[in-house]
């Protein structure tokens, strides 16, 4: 079957397979005949084409796309894995391998990159958020689990991976040798600025980070610190009840953030009074690369209008995720629960977006048209979005919030 044959066939079938699920999953209004109609429709189809069209297609691989592409219409950290392959998956939850460094979701049906985490090789190899990982040792993302290609990247230390990496900035792919190695998160950095600005850089808030926030956070206000700038960008691990700890350091009272779900009862994440220490005045700096923790720290401190946020929306990933078994020794992974902010947004169908929107300028274009502009370079105009955050601090919200999206 051509490639272009198989783009018609599973992009039908996703969008028909979609339109059931809508009907009888997430449209609770719906009722069970709409499902059936929807389902009569989508069998019609697939017989037509398998009956007409030139050549016969892999109903195999029909399915296995339209059902992959249903997932990512409705969660793009969603996978489904077969009985092999969530065999594969068990195993290698129960043991610590090394891997490159990447942290992922699913984009335009193959795998795209939510994050590189500082140091690691990915980041040395320049992969960048937005960026799309065609193949994984050789083997095609196209409708790729999400969990199965996290385990093709992962393995024993000292071992190596080749990927094709799809920049908007360049078409072509470019084929890139990661390394596999024990990912160390980056620690948390502070300084004083000029105007008694304490800086906090956090890259990642795994483990007891949030404990080092405050460490540093104290010490700023030894040396002088008044006022306080929190550098998010591309911080995107760490689990979401981190965040909640990060932003009640800075918030005394009221829900920080809630976890709910269809099947998963409301859960309330409240400020702790003797836990917020600080009450100085507080910016954030965020990008398309913060997500999880930070993002659910951005949240709530932008829902209590504690902080001024300079920067890009975030990247939208905050949510308990689990596989449930299938009757065929597969399993469905997919989020069962989504953190929310305290105004009642999901966080990963929203994100964050600033109070001062700025484009980080790292040399990523902001819009495809752009990125294909053969003459098209990166921008040099220094660290505007820190800039930007020093002079809300120094000067205040002087220019004009731009709007939001």
């Amino acid at each position: 079957m051509n490639s272009r044959f198989k783009l018609v066939v599973v992009t039908s079938s996703t969008v028909l397979v979609v339109l059931l699920l809508l009907g009888a999953v997430l449209g609770r209004s719906a009722s069970p005949e709409d499902a059936y109609r929807h389902l009569a429709v989508y069998t019609e189809v697939l017989s037509r084409i398998k009956s007409e069209y030139v050549e016969e297609p892999d109903i195999k691989n029909v399915t296995l796309g339209a059902m992959n592409g249903l997932l990512e219409s409705i969660d793009p950290y969603a996978s489904y894995l077969n009985a092999e392959q969530y065999k594969q998956y068990v195993k290698n939850q129960d043991a610590k391998k090394a891997n490159v460094g990447l942290i992922l979701s699913k984009k335009f049906g193959y795998v795209g990159v939510v994050d590189s985490i500082p140091g690691s090789s990915a980041a040395k190899a320049g992969l960048n958020t937005g960026d799309l990982l065609e193949s994984i040792g050789g083997v095609a993302t196209r409708d790729m689990p999400l969990a199965y290609a996290e385990m093709l990247l992962t393995g024993e230390p000292n071992t190596s991976v080749e990927v094709s990496v799809l920049h908007l900035r360049k078409p072509e792919p470019q084929k890139v040798t990661l390394a596999r190695a024990v990912v160390k998160y980056p620690a948390i950095t502070s300084k004083l600025l000029p105007d008694d600005i304490g800086f906090v850089q956090i890259q990642s808030l795994d483990g007891t980070k949030v404990n080092d926030v405050a460490a540093a956070l104290a010490q700023l206000q030894k040396q002088g610190a008044k006022k306080f700038l929190l550098d998010l960008r591309n911080s995107a691990a760490g689990k979401p009840e981190d965040g909640a700890m990060l932003a009640n350091l800075f918030i005394d009272k009221g829900t920080l953030t809630y976890l709910q779900g269809q099947k998963v009862p409301r859960q309330n994440f409240d400020a702790d009074p003797a836990k917020a220490l600080y009450k100085q005045e507080l910016v954030l700096i965020t990008n398309r690369g913060t997500a999880t923790a930070a993002e659910v720290a951005a949240a709530a401190l932008l829902d209590s209008k504690r902080v001024e946020i300079v920067g890009e929306r975030t990247y939208g990933d905050a949510a308990m995720r689990r596989a449930i078994s299938m009757d065929d020794g597969g399993a469905v992974i997919l989020s069962v629960a989504k953190f929310y902010s305290p105004s009642g947004k999901a966080i990963q169908d929203t994100g964050v977006t600033p109070t001062i929107l700025v484009t980080d300028n790292d040399g990523t274009p902001e819009t495809e048209e752009e990125a294909l502009q053969p003459d098209a370079q990166p921008k040099k105009e220094g660290d505007a979005l820190l800039k930007r955050a020093i002079e809300v601090l120094t000067k205040g919200k002087t220019q004009q919030s731009a709007k939001k999206e």
